[in-house]
């Protein structure tokens, strides 16, 4: 019997020097899509280890997590495109090899280099995109209105709009409706949001997350969704038909994702691994289709490998005229960044 557990064990050590990845752990800080098992378990089921997930919402939390954090806590980030250069600033984000990566595959609109790249080098890869605009049911409101972000404060729909939490794309929507693009929001112009915003507050009901929103949708408590879009409304397509979005004539943002390795990780090549699979045509395409939240794959061979309704709930054919009609988030520095936060945070308290 010792010879034989001796035997085991020695077999054991033997199988652990023969393979590296054998009981590895890669740690990624992530948007709720991937915590999908769907999407996660067949890379650790290729490489033979675990995927330790943390959930967060909104760069600024992120970023604050990973300042908390020792280095090598961490082994890949998904944080807005948009803000891969403060990552990068901040120290947390190692360089990519872009030959490694397969851009030449993407959207051209969503290969994002002047967001994904800094002095030249590569830190990030888009992986998903969409749209935040506004989520209806079209049983309940006049899919017509729904053009006019006007009339989400015209008095209408007064008690029955909900409005995602998360500052940027709100208050990107809201200067839109104003008239200034999300490109030109200043700090000498934001107080010209407070109005328009505390209006879209008061009339509505609530102020909710990503789970909270599309629940809230979905069973009727809220009959529209400022901030919304196809990744609020699609994964529940199936069950509520209902259930639709629009880009209105003043316009939307389009939201876009990416994904890097963290300065400082322990094992920079799994998890350069786990990004090239999520950037891969079947990576892309169970990112896109997540439990939590639907979204446009930024490679557009991953619609190789979505069914045709699938491609139809995501409005595949459609994304040429949606890319032309939506800006991007509002790229703040720290101080507008305070500023925009500040200002939520008094809407919040109404």
């Amino acid at each position: 019997m010792a010879r034989s557990l001796s035997l085991s064990l020695t077999a054991v050590s033997l199988l652990a020097t023969v393979s590296p990845s054998f009981a590895q752990e890669l740690n990624a800080l992530v948007w709720c899509d991937h915590t999908d098992p769907a999407l996660v378990q067949p890379f650790e089921e290729k490489f033979g280890v675990t995927v330790n997930l943390k959930e967060y919402e909104g760069t600024a939390a992120g970023l604050a997590i990973l300042e908390q954090s020792q280095p090598g806590d961490w082994d890949v980030l998904v944080i807005d495109a948009v803000d891969v250069k403060r990552a990068v600033e901040g120290g947390f984000m190692a360089e990519l090899p872009a030959d490694q990566l397969p851009t030449a595959d993407f959207f051209p609109e969503v290969v994002m280099a002047e967001n994904n790249t800094v002095d030249g080098k590569t830190y990030a890869v888009t992986e998903k995109f969409g749209y935040n605009t506004i989520s209806y049911d079209k049983t309940k409101v006049d899919p017509a209105d729904m053009e006019d972000m006007a009339a989400l404060v015209s008095g209408k729909y007064d008690g029955r709009i909900g409005i995602y939490d998360y500052y940027l794309p709100v208050l990107g929507l809201v200067a839109l409706g104003q008239g200034i693009d999300t490109a030109d929001i200043t700090a000498d112009n934001l107080g010209s949001l407070k109005d328009p915003l505390f209006k879209l507050r008061a009339a509505s009901k609530q102020v909710a997350d990503v789970v909270s929103a599309q629940t809230a949708l979905a069973t009727g408590e809220v009959d529209i969704v400022v901030g919304g879009g196809e990744w609020l409304t699609a994964v529940l397509a199936a069950e509520n038909p209902n259930l639709d979005w629009t880009i209105p004539k003043q316009g939307g943002l389009r939201w876009a994702q990416s994904i890097g390795v963290v300065s400082g990780s322990t094992q920079p090549d799994l998890a350069l691994e786990f990004v090239k699979y999520i950037v891969s045509p079947e990576g892309q395409a169970r990112l896109a289709t997540s439990s939590c939240y639907w979204g446009m794959p930024a490679n557009a061979k991953a619609g190789d490998a979505l069914t045709v309704d699938q491609k139809q709930v995501l409005r595949w054919k459609e994304q040429p005229d949606f890319l032309k009609r939506a800006q991007l988030y509002p790229i703040p520095d720290a101080a507008l960044d305070t500023a925009m936060q500040d200002l939520w945070t008094e809407m919040l308290n109404q």
